[in-house]
């Protein structure tokens, strides 16, 4: 089964300029862990977490008013929106990251985390 039948396709991105402040407002706003950094076209550069923002800012000199861009991972694995949930599942695990950003001609079109595929398991248990 494709992991586009079990996406979260509410994704937030933020761009490289915008600040440390910002990306950490949104993504406590929204409850997210993290969220992918994308240029004017909306192609993914990067990707953000909140771990990696927060041992940055706790180093002397370090503030939130510098560009996400400081902060952000910029070899981000992802996936495309028709591969398969158990090939996901296990760059997931094998990444030992939580998240990855999908992707469907080269744009951010969604997002596929632990939960979505723990959700998808519990389902299809029976």
């Amino acid at each position: 089964m494709e992991i586009s039948s079990i996406l979260n396709y509410s994704v937030k991105t933020i761009a490289a300029d915008d600040t440390i402040h910002k990306a950490l407002e949104i993504m406590n706003n929204m409850n997210f862990n993290g969220m992918p950094v994308v240029n004017s076209d909306d192609q993914l550069v990067g990707m953000v977490v909140k771990s990696d923002v927060y041992r940055f800012l706790i180093q002397q000199g370090h503030f939130d008013s510098y560009p996400i861009e400081r902060v952000m991972s910029k070899s981000v694995i992802t996936a495309e929106v028709n591969e398969d949930i158990g090939v996901v599942a296990k760059r997931l695990r094998e990444s030992n990251i939580v998240a990855i950003p999908v992707l469907e001609n080269a744009k951010v079109v969604g997002i596929i985390s632990l939960e979505n595929l723990v959700d998808y398991y519990l389902k299809n248990q029976s």
